[in-house]
């Protein structure tokens, strides 16, 4: 009589319940950082802004000619795209208020505000 070598059918059923009760206590975890992603996301935006609006405010200090002008709650936030890098907010992202208060928020996700630093 030859031997048979493997898992009976109860050892596999076993690991396949053992696998889902894992994936059921993993699952919310993965599923709350979504969430965090999104608020990280956010706040990296924000930190971009400001600073955007710190190094202006050096290069106003310097030579005021070469400054993108901010002034304090009188400047939409829309317009404060040109201290990004590329000179434009990034997609995906709108952004409100007038400056110093202007408020970041992800679409259909998480909002954060900012405090640009003015030139005046």
């Amino acid at each position: 009589m030859k031997q048979q070598k493997g898992f009976t059918l109860i050892e596999l059923i076993v690991v396949i319940v053992i696998l889902g009760i894992l994936a059921a206590t993993a699952l919310p975890k993965f599923v709350d950082l979504s969430a965090e992603a999104d608020a990280a996301a956010v706040q990296g935006v924000v930190g971009a802004l400001k600073s955007g609006a710190a190094i202006n405010k050096g290069a106003f200090l310097v030579n005021p000619a070469k400054a993108f002008t901010v002034e304090s709650g009188v400047t939409n936030c829309n317009t404060l795209g040109a201290l990004m890098d590329d000179g434009a907010f990034p997609q995906g992202f709108t952004f409100s208020g007038t400056a110093p208060g202007c408020t970041v928020t992800r679409t259909g996700g998480a909002s954060a505000s900012a405090v640009i630093a003015t030139t005046k």
